[in-house]
């Protein structure tokens, strides 16, 4: 029978051993190193005995990883809530024993919530979420902050003061920046020559011109996919195409699916939803037919179709005109490069570009305890407003991070 909630079971003996050999694992299969300033160490040294809420910015798939070593420098044991579809391969049992356990996106998932409130009303408890939701691909700015970390951080502490005790509980902002150790020219050229073979697009002396040009291409192809193209959209501005196609590939899928439309939710719940959707279906279609008739016919072809357009959501998402002529460094540069290669060349993961730092910084810790007389006259408003408050520490020191170097 096929579980829908994948608990932490967390082994004492691998979380040492894999800390342990974190560091060399990580310069080795992940090409890059955890760097942290003094000042971000005490921070969430100043708090050993207290409950923790770590909130981390997540610009790549390796900011779990990062995170599991920041962990073994500190020689603590984290919980980190994951999406459910990691728990999908022979690694299961082994996330699980690191302390990893599933949130299903798209639904209520009330499995992980309580699993999530009874890790919070642990003592000296260190739990990761990533309030993003998923993945930006960009390495310089934050996509906004869902509610739903600060919002179940209170619920655990409506449960302890029923219980008599008013805890404290500290949402901490963390910072991830990664940046490259060495000359990435070559590696844009290359990537740049690469993307322009594989559309048949002249190359030209410039690089940032060269990328629009890919860019230019890509966001044509697509608007001809799905049907929306017009010469007439070459007059609106990148940003308003982007939004467009966004918004009928959204409607489109959801229209499919049977579910209902809400244009003011955010781009990923709406993704996340969609997700979930499909899912179900094509879990209801197993349980009465087989494979093959499954991957037959007109039914296979949609729901082809929409989980690539769930992955084209999630990968540009967060993208935006602009993003690399504010400030065209490697690593901008080489975010942009990176999910046009998703696209282009349909890989989910691309491996990484060249060595890099990943530097953590630790923002001042938020004590939920100073809220809660406000968060028990106004819920909503005040989860939103602590929400904000972290998601803006995170980007403010990530600014730091970037004129840092």
């Amino acid at each position: 029978m096929r579980s829908y909630f994948y608990p932490p079971l967390p082994n004492t003996c691998l979380i040492k051993f894999a800390q342990f050999i974190a560091p060399s694992a990580i310069r080795y299969f992940f090409q890059f190193e955890l760097r942290i300033d003094c000042e971000s160490l005490a921070r969430i040294q100043a708090l050993n005995n207290r409950r923790i809420l770590l909130l981390p910015n997540h610009p790549t798939f390796q900011d779990p990883i990062a995170i599991f070593a920041l962990s073994g420098k500190l020689k603590q044991q984290f919980y980190y809530l994951s999406a459910y579809e990691l728990f999908q391969g022979f690694m299961t049992r082994i996330f699980q024993g690191l302390g990893v356990y599933s949130v299903r996106r798209g639904l209520v998932d009330r499995p992980s919530i309580v699993q999530t409130i009874e890790i919070l009303t642990q003592p000296s408890c260190r739990l990761v979420i990533f309030p993003e939701g998923g993945c930006s691909f960009q390495n310089d700015t934050v996509m906004p902050f869902r509610a739903g970390a600060v919002q179940i951080a209170f619920q655990t502490m409506s449960k302890l003061a029923k219980q008599g005790e008013i805890p404290d509980l500290y949402a901490l902002p963390v910072s991830i920046k990664y940046r490259y150790t060495q000359d990435m020219r070559g590696v844009i050229h290359q990537t740049l020559n690469r993307l322009e073979q594989a559309l048949g697009i002249e190359s030209s002396p410039k690089d940032y011109d060269r990328l629009q040009a890919i860019a230019q291409q890509v966001l044509v192809r697509m608007e001809r996919e799905y049907g929306t193209y017009s010469p007439t959209k070459d007059k609106l501005t990148w940003n308003d195409r982007i939004s467009l196609l966004r918004i009928h590939i959204l409607e489109s899928c959801e229209q499919q699916l049977g579910i209902s439309s809400n244009p003011k939710e955010p781009v990923r719940e709406r993704t996340y939803r969609i997700e979930y959707a499909l899912k179900t279906q094509v879990d209801a279609l197993e349980s009465e037919a087989t494979a093959a008739e499954i991957s037959t016919g007109d039914r296979a072809n949609k729901y082809s179709l929409i989980e690539k357009s769930i992955k084209r959501l999630l990968n540009f998402d967060a993208i935006y005109d602009g993003y690399v002529a504010e400030n065209p460094t490697p690593e901008r540069f080489l975010d942009t490069l990176t999910r046009l290669e998703r696209e282009v060349f349909d890989i989910d993961k691309p491996p990484a570009k060249g060595y890099r730092h990943a530097s953590i910084k630790i923002g001042e810790p938020i004590n939920l305890k100073d809220f809660f007389t406000e968060y028990q006259r106004d819920r909503a408003s005040t989860v939103n407003a602590v929400t904000l408050k972290v998601q803006q520490a995170v980007q403010q020191n990530l600014d730091l991070l970037n004129g840092s170097y």
